[in-house]
C-alpha cells in the first residue's frame, strides 16, 4: 500500500510539473507573439511603400495575431464548424509529440510567412 501511495504521489508530482512547463511555454509564445506583433505595428507605422507592400505586411501581422491567439487557446481565426472535442488530447500527447506539434506549427508559419512574402 505504501509503495502504490508512493508511487501514486510520484505520478501527480509528474503531472504537476508537465503542466506546469506546458503554462510556461504558453507564456513564452503569446509573448514571442506579442513581440512579433510589436515590430509588425512599428513595420507599419514606419512603412516605406517601396520596401513592403501593404498586402506583405498584413500577412506577416494575421500570422503573428494567429499564433497569439492559438498561445493564448483560442480557435484560428476563420476556423468554421471546428469542434475542439475534435482535436487532439494536448495533455495525452508524449513530450516528443508536443515537439512533433511544435515543429509543424513552425514548418507552417515559416510557409506562411514566404506565401505572403510572395
Amino acid at each position: 500500500m505504501r509503495a502504490n501511495a508512493f508511487d501514486r504521489e510520484q505520478d501527480r508530482l509528474f503531472l504537476a510539473d508537465q503542466q506546469q512547463a506546458r503554462r510556461d511555454v504558453a507564456r513564452r509564445h503569446a509573448k514571442l507573439a506579442q513581440a512579433f506583433l510589436g515590430k509588425a505595428v512599428a513595420r507599419l507605422q514606419g512603412l516605406d511603400p517601396r520596401e513592403l507592400s501593404p498586402s506583405e505586411l498584413l500577412r506577416y501581422f494575421q500570422v503573428a495575431a494567429e499564433i497569439e491567439r492559438r498561445a493564448a487557446g483560442e480557435e484560428p481565426a476563420g476556423a468554421v464548424g471546428h469542434d475542439k472535442a475534435e482535436g487532439p488530447d494536448l495533455e495525452s500527447l508524449s513530450d516528443e509529440d508536443r515537439r512533433s506539434r511544435m515543429d509543424l506549427l513552425r514548418r507552417e508559419l515559416e510557409r506562411r510567412l514566404e506565401e505572403g512574402g510572395q
